[in-house]
């Protein structure tokens, strides 16, 4: 096989891998969107009923189940935690923008 054969071939399976990002990316918008989607309904309904914007005890049992679906999924555990810990502070900003705000469940335009 000559080098040109061999950059060539390189740059399809590079071609291949990145494409394959791509879609990923694209997976994990959606699923990201679909997510907070369900934690915004969470937030107002917390504010609905005056509850805690956060809940520390199911968020530390979420990291261990996250931390152990990392490992089976031979995912870096760490990484798994700070991506969760970020997601979750996320979520809790705007479980507090609810309360602040009063909003109530109901119809959303």
């Amino acid at each position: 096989m000559t080098d040109a054969e061999t950059i060539r071939r390189a740059a399809d399976l590079l071609k291949g891998h990145r494409e394959s990002i791509d879609r990923l990316d694209a997976i994990l918008v959606f699923t990201l969107a679909e997510r907070f989607k369900h934690t915004q309904a969470v937030g107002r309904l917390k504010a609905q009923h005056e509850l805690p914007p956060s809940d520390p005890a199911r968020e530390s049992v979420q990291i261990e189940r996250l931390e152990r679906l990392a490992h089976e999924a031979d995912l870096d555990p760490e990484f798994a935690k700070k991506f969760l810990n970020f997601i979750i502070s996320e979520v809790i900003r705007h479980h507090e923008r609810h309360l602040e705000n009063g909003q109530k469940p109901g119809p959303r335009p």
